[in-house]
């Protein structure tokens, strides 16, 4: 059965065209359309509703030895209050999940993908038996917002009592929003500024509904999750089933420095190490088109006329006006400026590596 989110006669009323995603029935787009709503977000402000997220609760005597066992990166080194990525891998190296952990007083809050839900609480339980640590999943009872872009913090201070300009990137605060019990964390999927908001499921209409009537004279548009693929792919932020997955580890991907090499052995350890060490076969790189054409999932990147990789994610770019793709390519052509080609609909379009991210915050015009 497809789920619904609290918001979701909301989203009609603002003209949302509703699909089907991880099981639950989302936004796409509004009325002002996918292109708008990006760059409203680069320019302005945009506001998700990404509750389809799961959020799970880890506390007790053993959490900390747990989370540093079934995670890549080294938990103890997280300062109190901050909010950091890390991986849930196999022991084969593949990976689980890609998670944010939120250091909060007397427990560690894990933020995981909608579609992993399941898998991902049974995968923490099963890794729990014995050990001193409490695993619950609150996603029935949290509620998620996201709120992006340069005028976030203008649209968000009015209905937060604490000063959000002390609140550091990557940090965050136990507050409240509307005199009601919030986390906001100065995190987000877009390669803006921004926060990401947990609420009571409750109190979500109102804080939905506040955020749109404080941002929108601002420059602010509700967003889809058509826009937010677009966002966090000029971010270069890896998706789950594309970038990375069981079988797509964090070294090809270029996300070695999630890993804590040096802490000693956690799930996966090995496996990593040993692909470190090696090389990976395979590196994720980004790709600059150099014809006109939409570089989609699947499709083969080519050196000369044979087969060398595979597109994981490409679109049209709307900041950079042009058409990119992160593809998983032989490590021998990863080298920035090697020209390859992208087979579309049977014709190779050329193509150059590129530096990733395509957009960042600082080198974008901000």
């Amino acid at each position: 059965m497809v789920k619904r989110t609290a918001l979701y006669e909301r989203h009609l009323a603002l003209g949302g065209r509703m699909v089907e995603f991880a099981g639950w029935e989302l936004p796409v787009q509004y009325t002002a359309g996918p292109k708008e709503e990006h760059l409203a977000t680069r320019r302005a402000a945009g506001l998700f509703d990404i509750d389809h997220m799961g959020q799970v609760e880890i506390s007790g005597e053993d959490a900390l030895p747990f989370l540093d066992y079934v995670l890549t990166a080294d938990i103890a080194k997280f300062a109190p209050g901050s909010a950091n990525y890390g991986l849930l891998c196999y022991a084969d190296g593949g990976i689980v999940d890609d998670v944010f952990i939120y250091t909060l007083p007397g427990r560690y809050l894990m933020v995981i993908n909608a579609a992993n839900r399941a898998k991902d609480v049974k995968w923490l339980q099963a890794h729990a038996v014995g050990a001193e640590v409490l695993v619950r999943d609150i996603s029935s009872e949290t509620y998620m917002l996201a709120l992006q872009g340069p005028q976030a913090q203008a649209v968000l201070q009015p209905l937060c009592p604490a000063d959000l300009g002390q609140l550091e990137r990557h940090h965050a605060l136990e507050t409240s929003l509307l005199d009601t019990p919030a986390l906001v964390g100065r995190t987000g999927y877009t390669g803006e500024d921004g926060f990401e908001l947990y609420i009571h499921q409750e109190n979500a209409p109102a804080v939905w509904d506040a955020l749109l009537a404080r941002g929108q004279p601002l420059g602010l548009l509700p967003v889809g999750l058509a826009a937010r693929d677009s966002l966090r792919f000029e971010a270069c932020m890896p998706l789950y089933g594309q970038e990375i997955s069981a079988v797509r580890g964090p070294v090809g991907a270029g996300l070695g420095w999630a890993v804590a090499w040096d802490k000693g052995d956690f799930i996966g350890s090995d496996a990593l190490l040993k692909e470190r060490l090696e090389g990976a076969r395979e590196r994720l790189v980004g790709l600059r088109l150099l014809e006109h054409g939409v570089p989609r999932h699947g499709y083969r990147v080519l050196t000369g006329e044979a087969p060398c990789g595979e597109v994981t994610s490409g679109m049209y770019a709307p900041t950079l006006d042009g058409f990119y793709a992160m593809a998983y390519v032989v490590a021998e052509y990863a080298a920035i400026g090697t020209e390859l080609a992208v087979e579309i609909r049977g014709k190779p379009l050329k193509a150059m590596v590129v530096k990733r991210p395509f957009y960042k915050l600082h080198e974008n015009g901000r």
